[in-house]
């Protein structure tokens, strides 16, 4: 652990364009945030929690994802790294009668310390796939379901294919996506 801080010095310092691919990860996991509130407003504005099953897994998913971007924030091991590690992961001690025995998991010992860093860096990787499978799930039961239709219209007849009209929209979006995240990096 106590290279961990000194070895992202060395990414931004040292390695040709460290400094980047650090910050494009970094921002863009608070670009990633920024679209999965879109798409929770969304929901909530054309009522896609009416179901329930799709929605819940949504809510799975926002809280694997916000575990991963914890976990990630926790690695670099400086200072507020340190204290939001041990000020977060000791609200699990309020869970009744398992809370005191959780949070000594998670920290591998009695406070944090190298085995939670080592711990938090694979969360960090494993979750990740987790939240992949569980966006398939979600994707299937959004495909069981349908997806919300804001006008309240038969949407099946006169469809147009996906490609090439919402595709190159999409291409288009990404790109503008890219070339902020770029920017900001």
């Amino acid at each position: 652990s106590n290279m961990a801080f000194s070895s992202i010095a060395h990414i931004c310092r040292d390695v040709n364009n460290g400094w980047v691919i650090r910050n494009l990860h970094a921002n863009g996991a608070s670009f990633f945030f920024i679209c999965i509130y879109f798409h929770i407003g969304r929901g909530i504005y054309y009522g896609s929690y009416l179901f329930k099953e799709t929605w819940n897994i949504g809510v799975v998913l926002l809280f694997l994802v916000m575990a991963t971007a914890f976990v990630g924030y926790v690695l670099p091991w400086g200072q507020m790294s340190f204290w939001g590690a041990t000020v977060i992961t000791n609200l699990l001690s309020a869970a009744p009668y398992i809370g005191n025995d959780l949070v000594q998991w998670i920290w591998g010992g009695f406070s944090v310390d190298n085995a939670t860093l080592t711990r938090f860096f694979t969360f960090h990787f494993i979750l990740p796939f987790a939240i992949a499978g569980v966006t398939m799930l979600h994707l299937l039961f959004l495909h069981e379901t349908g997806s919300s239709n804001p006008t309240g219209l038969n949407s099946n007849p006169d469809k147009i294919p996906f490609h090439p009209y919402y595709s190159h929209k999409d291409i288009l979006g990404c790109a503008i996506f890219l070339a902020l995240l770029a920017i900001l990096s």
